[in-house]
């Protein structure tokens, strides 16, 4: 029986990679000039990136930190202070972006509501991820909200006895099947892969490939009635 049903934020009910994506490029063409030519600076900036993980956490500071130290890496200090402010206020431009809801993610939350626990399961920085919930106006349809700093076994197990659930009655649903899906499978609940058009590097794993995919939000609904033997027929077939 589900009884509770755990939502990612990024990627899964609002965009947020692209803007990352578009950040990248910027950075790509501004340091160029400056870097020598036989440098991978995408490859440079995730190494940055990957490393500063567990000194600045995920989200768009430590994004923008990593890209402001690498600039000044492969440059070996000789980037303009002019090309460091672009970097900043890029960054600052990432934080105020408007928060863009995914198709049919309202319709999804209200077709749930009162069928079942709905929490809404994030990670990054809380300052940032709290102003994204109340900008994104769903905050209202969750039982909970939980920003965390990563989502692992032990965070998923913290959250689920916080709330009272059984792994057994919790489905996570993300597009990261690293953080979505693979730690909740491994303390015996159930998730569902939504793809995003875009994943970030770090959250690319290797998996069988035999986790439920769905190729849009929209199809939760009926994913779960199928799933839940104890609510057979309340969504139209």
């Amino acid at each position: 029986m589900i009884t509770a049903v755990g939502f990612d934020a990024d990627d899964t009910l609002w965009h947020s990679e692209h803007e990352f994506v578009i950040s990248q490029d910027l950075f790509t063409e501004l340091l160029r000039p400056y870097a020598p030519s036989d440098i991978d600076l995408e490859a440079v900036l995730a190494t940055t990136e990957r490393r500063n993980l567990a000194l600045f956490g995920f989200g768009v500071k430590g994004f923008t930190l990593s890209m402001i130290e690498t600039a000044i890496e492969v440059t070996e200090g000789a980037v303009p202070v002019a090309v460091l402010a672009q970097l900043l206020e890029r960054g600052k431009a990432m934080i105020q972006h408007p928060v863009e809801l995914l198709d049919g993610v309202i319709d999804v939350l209200d077709a749930l509501a009162g069928r079942y626990e709905l929490l809404l399961i994030t990670k990054g920085d809380l300052i940032h991820q709290e102003s994204k919930v109340a900008a994104s106006g769903l905050a209202q349809r969750f039982n909970a909200i939980e920003v965390v700093a990563d989502k692992d076994e032990a965070t998923y197990q913290r959250i689920l006895v916080r709330h009272g659930i059984t792994p057994g009655e919790f489905v996570m649903v993300g597009n990261s099947v690293r953080s979505d899906v693979l730690p909740v499978m491994a303390i015996g609940g159930r998730a569902v892969h939504v793809p995003y058009v875009v994943t970030w590097i770090h959250e690319h794993v290797e998996h069988d490939e035999t986790i439920p995919v769905l190729s849009s939000l929209r199809g939760l609904p009926k994913w779960l009635a199928d799933h839940d033997d104890a609510l057979p027929a309340w969504i139209d077939q």
